[in-house]
């Protein structure tokens, strides 16, 4: 008789058991959080929170070597593990790069003290900006970051990586205003050097973030922090 109301007991908690708790785990399964919870290490919650960013992967950021404002080699594994903003622009830019650097500041400011985050500002104009020259430039824009780096090397190098590598226009034309042309655009690069981008109104991607302009600013400024998160 002990045996038997031992039997129903156990029945029952099962019972219960099944009653409240199933269901929710096949919810659970459904929304793709069965394996989240307190006491999961990051590694599930970053992966559920990757797939909901939203951020279209672009293709890799091609590999550099090149020299910073402190005279150190800066290569593409130096920001391995950093979500980081790359552009291209000269020192004595008369036109579009003051207004690029300030909007760069923007951002950098939002991020400062991040050691996830970084920036790269690459000269197209590498003969006049010399590591020197780009420290003196970093100094005045009043730079905090550790990890922005202004980048110079040969310009042939320096042409291929805009053009083919980044896809981001760069020449030099004697017709216009400081002797060089390039993309008023900024790249959005990932943790693991994939550049990304949001799509437009159409469901197409941007692909780049226009650095001239006040909302691709917030825009990016906004991918960011879904990419740090990842």
């Amino acid at each position: 008789m002990m045996k038997n109301k031992s039997y129903i007991g156990v029945s029952l908690v099962i019972l219960v058991f099944g009653i409240i708790f199933i269901p929710k785990i096949i919810e659970r399964i459904k929304d793709g959080s069965v394996i989240q919870g307190d006491r999961i290490d990051g590694v599930s919650n970053h992966r559920s929170k990757s797939a909901n960013t939203g951020l279209v992967k672009i293709g890799p950021e091609p590999a550099f070597s090149l020299t910073n404002q402190d005279n150190k080699t800066i290569t593409k594994k130096d920001y391995a593990g950093k979500v980081h903003v790359v552009e291209f622009f000269f020192s004595t830019c008369p036109s579009i790069c003051p207004k690029m650097n300030q909007n760069m500041l923007v951002i950098e400011k939002e991020f400062l003290g991040n050691p996830n985050f970084g920036i790269i500002s690459i000269t197209i104009n590498p003969d006049t900006d010399t590591p020197q020259i780009l420290k003196k430039h970093a100094e005045a824009l009043g730079v905090a970051s550790s990890n922005w780096n202004f980048l110079t090397g040969k310009q042939d190098y320096i042409y291929d990586l805009a053009n083919k590598g980044f896809n981001l226009y760069a020449g030099q034309n004697s017709n216009v205003s400081g002797g060089f042309e390039h993309s008023g655009y900024f790249a959005l690069v990932d943790k693991e050097g994939n550049i990304r981008s949001r799509k437009d109104k159409n469901g197409n991607p941007i692909i780049y973030y226009n650095g001239l302009e006040k909302e691709d600013v917030k825009a990016i400024i906004k991918d960011i922090k879904k990419l740090l998160n990842e």
